[in-house]
């Protein structure tokens, strides 16, 4: 299979027709290119934010509300896209509110349709102290044609216990959608990223959001290149980096995978993360025992 990850920039748009065209012609590409797994960056749907007019966007609270009213159009343009041409899609991240206050939700779509969401179970600092975005409850695997698959939503991406739940469920790509405004907090999800596919020797697929927004001022800066990952191991390249964009500049990292290459490594490797992780605890129970 091909995987195709998006360094995604955040664009204006008067109509919703606009961004659907812009969706559009970005799957058209990849799936054209022979892509069967799109992934979308988290919080990319606040470019949807435009919609509401300029003090709309450039309101921190008004600006969720005004994308998340667009939640059902989104999801039609996405499952007509899946359809039409057969692919995966892990749409951009968006604020849902199901309660008083929004969870950040990332839905993959599949031809048949709603695959399944994974909300974000780790709020950062702007999220929890300023946004005031509520977690998810629960870390969840998808069953799909293409392999198990996990989805850590950037900041998640840093916290190991979290992917290796989903792996011990089975999952063995993890997509990990990302928006970070410097270079250190691009790096900071990078180097998890990297982390979670060596440890549990899997896929790891990072899509940021890149460039400027002018418009709205919680995504104004956007830094980051996508790329996908695996473990430097067996069947995968020394430095764990099978495609990367470059920085900062938009467009598709894309690489072919075959689909047995995790159970090889994970099988076959010269190290064996995945099978070797629950001697940590044996380890430390013998050095630190009792309750």
């Amino acid at each position: 299979m091909k995987i195709a990850a998006a360094a995604y920039p955040l664009d204006w748009f008067d109509r919703f027709e606009d961004f659907e065209a812009k969706l559009s012609t970005w799957v058209a590409e990849a799936a054209g290119r022979g892509a069967d797994l799109l992934v979308f960056p988290e919080y990319g749907s606040m470019e949807l934010a435009s919609l509401g007019g300029r003090a709309i966007a450039a309101d921190l609270e008004a600006a969720l509300h005004e994308v998340a009213r667009h939640g059902p159009a989104v999801a039609a343009a996405h499952l007509r896209l899946a359809a039409r041409h057969g692919v995966h899609i892990l749409g951009a991240s968006a604020p849902v509110f199901e309660g008083e206050r929004p969870v950040n939700r990332a839905t993959l779509y599949g031809p048949q349709g709603v695959v399944g969401h994974q909300d974000k179970l780790i709020m950062t600092r702007f999220e929890r102290e300023t946004w005031f975005v509520a977690p998810g409850r629960e870390p969840r695997v998808f069953d799909t044609p293409l392999g198990r698959i996990g989805v850590v939503i950037c900041y998640d991406s840093e916290f190991p216990l979290l992917a290796r739940a989903m792996v011990e469920r089975g999952a063995e790509i993890l997509l990990a959608p990302s928006c970070t405004d410097s270079l250190a907090g691009f790096n900071r999800v990078r180097v998890g990223a990297m982390a979670r596919a060596l440890e549990n020797q899997c896929v790891v697929v990072q899509a940021p959001t890149v460039g400027p927004c002018d418009f709205c001022p919680a995504v104004d800066e956007n830094v980051g290149r996508a790329a996908i990952y695996g473990p430097p191991d067996l069947g995968f390249p020394e430095s764990g980096i099978l495609a990367e964009t470059d920085l900062n500049i938009a467009g598709w990292a894309m690489a072919e995978l075959d689909p047995r290459a995790v159970a090889r490594v994970r099988r076959e490797g010269h190290v064996l993360n995945h099978l070797h992780w629950p001697e940590q605890h044996a380890r430390l129970a013998q050095a630190f025992p009792g309750p």
